[in-house]
C-alpha cells in the first residue's frame, strides 16, 4: 500500500492550549492510526527561538508538548516522533534552501509584513526589532517539510502561505538540480479542517500564545471552568436569539461536539439560550473529553527522563533511516561532494561548448498573487502563460506541455514576441529528447 506522508509540528514556545489540541494534536493522532499514512510529529524548538529568548520557557514547553502528544494517544513506536533540534539535517537543508529561496517571496510573508506594518505605524524603521530568524522562518519550515518529502501538512489558514512558499522553493531546487524523473522534492499540500482551522480565544481573536488569550489544554477543572466563563460575549439577554456563527462560545463548542450535539446547540442559540447556560454546556463538553487525558499528562510530566529517552530514540531512528541518506543525496545534487569522486566525463559544466542551451520552464508568482510560467531559450521568451490560482495548477500545465506538446489553440498560452509555433514545437521536442535521455541513463545506472 502506498502511504501518504503527513507531517505536523508544534512550536515549543508555551503551554499547549485547546487551539493546539483541536487544530493539530487530535486530528494528527487520529491520522496516525490509519494504515495508509506515514506520520511525522515534531517539536519545533528551533522555531521557538525566533520569538522566545527565555531558555527555561523553551525547555518547559518542550516537555509539556511532548507529554501532551503522548497523553493524547500518540504511539512513538508506530510513528516518527522527534525534536527538531535533534535532527541536524534539517538545519543543513535550511541553508541549501536559503540559497534558492527568492528574497522577493520572503518579503511577502505575512508575519514579516505584519511586523513591518507595525513598525511603520509606530514611526520606526521598517526592520526595527525584526530578526533574520523571523524573516527566514518560511525557509526553515520548508526544510522541516521537504527533508522528508511530506505529501500533506495540516495547518491553519494563516499558515497556508508557508506551504505555498515551500512549494516555490522545492520547484526552484528541482529546476536547478533535478530533471525529468529525478526531482528531489515532492510538492507538499496544505490540509485544513474547515471548522477548526482557527479556534477563537478568550477575546475572540485566534487562540494564540502571542495574544495571551488561550485556554491551557490540561489546566485543572476549576481553572478550566473559570476561563470558559470569562469568554467575551455580547449583551443579548436570555430569550433573545443569538447568532451561533458569530459566537466564540459556539465555535469552541462545535470543535468538540459531534454533528448531533452541534445541531442541538445551534437550535439553542436560535431559541435564546442564556450565555451562562451556553458556557456551562461548553465547559462540561470540553472537560468530558479532556479529563481522562489530563490524568495521563500529569503522570508523564512527573517522568521527564522517560520523555527525553523517547525523543532521542525517535530522532536517532529517523536520522539513520531517512534524514542522513536524504541529505547525502541533496549534498551530492548541489555539488558538495568528495573531491576524490570525479563525475563521469570529468569536471565540466552542464552545457557543452558551442552547444545551444536547452529550453527551460521558469515558474514565478506576480504581485497579483497568481502563478505564471514562461518557456525560454537563454533570455528569449517562447511561450508566456496566463495566471493560475496555484503553483500546482501551473506545474500541471507544464507537465501537459512536456508530454503532449504545444496546442496553438490553448487559451492559457501566448507566443513570445516574434516567435512562431514551429519554434515552440522544436523547443518542446528538444526537452522531450533530453527527458528521455536522462530517464534512459537513470535506468542504466540502476542496473
Amino acid at each position: 500500500m502506498q502511504q501518504t506522508r503527513v507531517l505536523t509540528g508544534i512550536t515549543t514556545s508555551g503551554t499547549p492550549h485547546l487551539g493546539n489540541y483541536v487544530g493539530a494534536i487530535r486530528p494528527a493522532v487520529a491520522s496516525s492510526l490509519r494504515a495508509d499514512v506515514e506520520a511525522f510529529y515534531f517539536l519545533a524548538d528551533y522555531h521557538a527561538l525566533i520569538k522566545v529568548q527565555d531558555p527555561a520557557r523553551v525547555q518547559r514547553s518542550t516537555l509539556e508538548i511532548a507529554a501532551t502528544w503522548l497523553a493524547c494517544g500518540l504511539a512513538p513506536e508506530q510513528v516518527w516522533f522527534y525534536r527538531q533540534s535533534d535532527v541536524p539535517e534539517i538545519a543543513e537543508l535550511n541553508w541549501l534552501l536559503t540559497c534558492v529561496a527568492g528574497k522577493g517571496v520572503l518579503n511577502r510573508a505575512h508575519a514579516y509584513k505584519a511586523s513591518v506594518d507595525k513598525n511603520r505605524e509606530a514611526g520606526e524603521d521598517d526592520d526595527a526589532g525584526i530578526s533574520a530568524g523571523l524573516f527566514m522562518y518560511p525557509v526553515l519550515m520548508a526544510a522541516d517539510i521537504l527533508l522528508f518529502n511530506a505529501h500533506k501538512v495540516p495547518v491553519g489558514r494563516d499558515q497556508i502561505q508557508h506551504i505555498e512558499m515551500a512549494r516555490d522553493f522545492a520547484q526552484r531546487f528541482n529546476h536547478l538540480y533535478g530533471g525529468a524523473g529525478n526531482e528531489h522534492f515532492v510538492l507538499p499540500e496544505a490540509v485544513i479542517e474547515e471548522q477548526v482551522a482557527t479556534l477563537p480565544g478568550l477575546d475572540g481573536r485566534k487562540m494564540s500564545k502571542s495574544y495571551d488569550n488561550t485556554i491551557p489544554l490540561f489546566c485543572p477543572r476549576p481553572e478550566l471552568k473559570k476561563l470558559i466563563y470569562s469568554i467575551v460575549t455580547d449583551s443579548l439577554a436570555p430569550g433573545q436569539a443569538k447568532d451561533a456563527d458569530a459566537s466564540n462560545v459556539f465555535q469552541l463548542y462545535q470543535a468538540f461536539a459531534d454533528a448531533s450535539e452541534t445541531a442541538s446547540m445551534r437550535q439553542a442559540f436560535a431559541d435564546g439560550i442564556a450565555w451562562g447556560e451556553a458556557k456551562e454546556a461548553l465547559f462540561e463538553r470540553i472537560d468530558a473529553e479532556i479529563a481522562p487525558l489530563r490524568e495521563k499528562y500529569e503522570s508523564l510530566m512527573a517522568r521527564p527522563e522517560e520523555i527525553e529517552a523517547i525523543l532521542r530514540d525517535g530522532a536517532a531512528r529517523l536520522r539513520d533511516t531517512l534524514a542522513a541518506p536524504r541529505l547525502a543525496g541533496l549534498r551530492e545534487a548541489v555539488g558538495l561532494r568528495p573531491l576524490s569522486q570525479v563525475p563521469a566525463g570529468g569536471f565540466s559544466s552542464t552545457a557543452e561548448p558551442g552547444k545551444p542551451s536547452l529550453p527551460v520552464f521558469k515558474q514565478y508568482r506576480e504581485g497579483d498573487g497568481r502563478f505564471y510560467f514562461k518557456l525560454m531559450t537563454d533570455e528569449r521568451v517562447l511561450l508566456q502563460s496566463g495566471g493560475f490560482d496555484s503553483p500546482r495548477d501551473a506545474g500541471q500545465h507544464i507537465a501537459v506541455l512536456r508530454r503532449d506538446g504545444y496546442a496553438p489553440a490553448d487559451p492559457a498560452l501566448t507566443l513570445g514576441e516574434g516567435v512562431f509555433a514551429d519554434e515552440v514545437h522544436s523547443a518542446l521536442a528538444a526537452l522531450a529528447a533530453e527527458d528521455a535521455r536522462k530517464a534512459a541513463q537513470k535506468a542504466a545506472d540502476a542496473r
